[in-house]
């Protein structure tokens, strides 16, 4: 006669187990769907989606992207300069006022628009000279 041996799974383990299959499964649909990440300003038409969310109406004519993608300045048809920033997974701006302060750097610029919770934006550019100036004129 064959010896049977009984084993019960103690419940815990089931809800443990069914849980950790729920959680990779939920992390394969948020990779499939590419959700999260950093966004990136790779080309000028991010920098003018970004501007035009941030304030509506504003049409972005001399563009900079700092060389990480992060952040970039954008300037109108009106003198406005717009600087943009990422923010978690999307991009946050602002128009430029007269209290706006640029310090030129070795490699970039860092703009601070005025507004405590806004912050500084360090930007790695190509032509900081110009927004520097650009910037001091507001």
């Amino acid at each position: 006669m064959p010896i049977q041996i009984a084993m019960e799974i103690h419940p815990q383990l089931w809800i443990t187990g069914g849980s950790l299959v729920a959680i990779f499964a939920l992390a394969g649909l948020a990779w499939w769907l590419k959700l999260g990440g950093k966004p990136v300003l790779s080309e000028d038409a991010d920098v003018r989606a970004a501007a035009g969310e941030v304030e509506d109406g504003f049409e972005a004519q001399r563009i900079s992207i700092a060389r990480d993608g992060a952040a970039a300045l954008a300037s109108d048809k009106a003198g406005r300069i717009m600087v943009i920033k990422r923010h978690g997974n999307q991009f946050a701006g602002r128009t430029l006022t007269s209290a706006a302060k640029v310090r030129e750097e070795v490699d970039g610029l860092v703009v601070d628009c005025g507004e405590t919770q806004f912050g500084s934006v360090r930007l790695s550019l190509e032509d900081p000279a110009y927004w520097a100036d650009a910037i001091n004129r507001l």
